[in-house]
């Protein structure tokens, strides 16, 4: 089995600093370990006994750290991020539309919204769920890579003046290549506005914080007192991210990847909503699933979950690591991360021939560009950016972006060299401009500052 692993990208290397992927920590490890020896299906009580429990623990203490002391969350773990939005959907049109699960869209035109720096897992949910994807409606966002209210307002009563139902507004809190994260406390108040003076359902919130959900460690920490000793760099970041998470407690539904700033073993996403009653919306009865004869409506996932078959690793790998590592050690572990990114990227403010393109999101990753010398990164962006900047010298300067990613790409040595990747569009698009980056994202825990110098020394060979 073992030669079939050769030339997987090396994620434990403190090198890799490719995307939104880290080392998985070994009380993960232990977790998944456990949970294979036993092998349970988190179906029904019957198939999985005392792991269905673990389960609602794993789901209550998740939910109680990005809903903050939320009164009666529920959920359940999936195979992955894209089916955790996709119940997100689903929950949206059965409000919207009331019976859907029976009958259909009957005809109904109905619509999702999602920020146009969101994942494109939105297309696929869109499809899957029989909307179809030209009914998935996506809003440009700010330079700090949030959707723009006035015009998701506008969007909202374009839509609801043709008389389509808007079943969810999937909102981003850490978008996959930028970090972005949207104004959910804005975006709740505008949801509830126009839902109100249309007459119609409120459409559900759904945020997609598969990757910044981890961010939320920090919700409590008291950075007067800094028990931590963090670094002078870090602090502010803490204030900005205590203010951006409470922006979660206005979402009717949450998708998590532990797998990502978790660091936990696949598959361990979840879905969570703030009200268990929600769940309502997919329930199945046992008439509808006869060799489930035994199950509770009221308990077993069986009853609402897409999945039959639900292997139990995630509960097992988050209920081991949160143990193992526990609050400190995970405020230690994201603060680190936003520590090294925000070094990178005063670092990289220091070099003519570079733009940082995501300065204003707080995250593990950090967006750019690397001209060659002589080029004026910042005054090209800000014409981008005023519009002034032609058509020809917009493309001369996205394809050398490219040409310098991949000179590097060829001449770096693996041994000392952190491997980054190459994003066609960090989200933000300026008068129409998908923006090519580099990207680096800093989840190792071992990725230190030595790593960042030996990276800039890189890019002025490079350039």
């Amino acid at each position: 089995m073992f030669p079939y692993f050769w030339g997987t990208d090396g994620w434990s290397s403190p090198l890799h600093l490719e995307n939104v992927r880290g080392p998985a920590n070994y009380a993960s490890l232990v977790g998944a370990m456990a949970c294979l020896l036993k092998n349970p299906n988190l179906c029904t009580d019957t198939y999985s006994q005392r792991s269905n429990e673990l389960e609602v623990k794993a789901i209550t203490a998740l939910a109680n750290l990005i809903f903050y002391h939320t009164v009666e969350p529920w959920g359940t773990f999936t195979i992955g991020g894209t089916i955790s939005n996709l119940y997100g959907g689903k929950i949206g049109i059965e409000k919207v539309l009331p019976g859907a699960m029976i009958h259909g869209l009957r005809g109904e035109k109905v619509a999702i919204i999602a920020s146009e720096a969101g994942h494109y897992c939105n297309l696929t949910v869109a499809g899957w769920l029989g909307l179809g994807t030209e009914n998935l409606h996506t809003i440009p966002t700010d330079a700090k890579l949030a959707m723009r209210l006035d015009l998701l307002e506008a969007k909202l009563d374009e839509l609801y003046a043709q008389g389509v139902k808007v079943a969810c507004v999937t909102a981003t809190f850490g978008t996959t290549d930028a970090f972005g994260c949207d104004d959910l406390a804005g975006i709740r108040a505008i949801l509830d506005d126009r839902a109100s003076h249309y007459g119609v359902p409120v459409p559900q919130l759904h945020a997609d914080a598969a990757v910044g959900w981890a961010l939320c460690f920090l919700s409590d920490y008291d950075t007067a007192k800094n028990p931590l000793e963090l670094s002078p760099l870090v602090l502010p970041l803490v204030e900005r991210v205590k203010r951006l998470c409470t922006g979660l407690r206005h979402a009717d539904s949450v998708t998590i990847d532990f797998h990502k700033m978790g660091r936990g073993h696949y598959p361990s996403s979840a879905f969570i909503v703030n009200r268990k009653d929600d769940l309502q919306y997919l329930a199945r009865s046992v008439s509808d699933t006869p060799y489930f004869s035994d199950a509770d409506v009221r308990r077993d996932p069986a009853m609402f979950t897409l999945e039959t078959s639900r292997p139990g690793l995630g509960p097992y790998t988050v209920m081991a690591s949160l143990n193992g590592i526990g609050l400190q050690g995970w405020q230690m572990l994201v603060a680190r991360s936003l520590e090294l990114a925000q070094l990178l990227k005063d670092r990289l403010d220091e070099l003519p021939y570079c733009q940082v393109l995501n300065r204003d999101a707080v995250g593990a990753n950090v967006c750019f560009w690397v001209l060659p010398k002589g080029r004026d990164a910042k005054a090209i962006f800000a014409a981008l950016e005023a519009g002034t900047l032609s058509p020809e010298d917009a493309a001369r300067t996205f394809a050398e972006v490219r040409r310098l990613f991949g000179k590097r790409e060829r001449a770096m040595d693996p041994a000392i060299d952190a491997r980054l990747s190459l994003t066609t569009s960090v989200g933000y698009r300026p008068h129409g401009h998908d923006l090519p980056a580099w990207k680096a994202v800093f989840f190792n825990p071992k990725t230190d500052e030595k790593i960042v110098e030996r990276l800039l020394a890189s890019l002025e060979e490079t350039a």
